[in-house]
């Protein structure tokens, strides 16, 4: 038997959408906002993204603890969390 072969999740169709993602066509600095500052426009791209959901998804099963996830901010992904338990 040879050595195991790890395969990162984030890889092939399990990333698929990021190709797709509108946040990949905009400025990303939007999406990591310094504290305190604004994520209105951040958001204002994801109301109108394909793969919100999926981006929300993968944000919350990979604990993302910074930047503008599925349109929403690190506190409201917290929020979220804590309503599903």
């Amino acid at each position: 038997m040879g050595d195991p072969v790890l395969v990162p999740l984030t890889t092939g169709a399990a990333m698929e959408w990021q190709e797709r993602a509108l946040c990949a066509q905009t400025d990303p600095e939007a999406f990591f906002p310094e504290k305190g500052g604004s994520t209105r426009d951040a958001k204002r791209v994801c109301l109108s993204c394909d793969v919100r959901g999926e981006c929300l998804e993968y944000a919350l099963e990979n604990d993302e603890r910074f930047g503008i996830w599925g349109g929403l901010s690190e506190r409201e992904r917290r929020r979220l969390k804590k309503q599903a338990v």
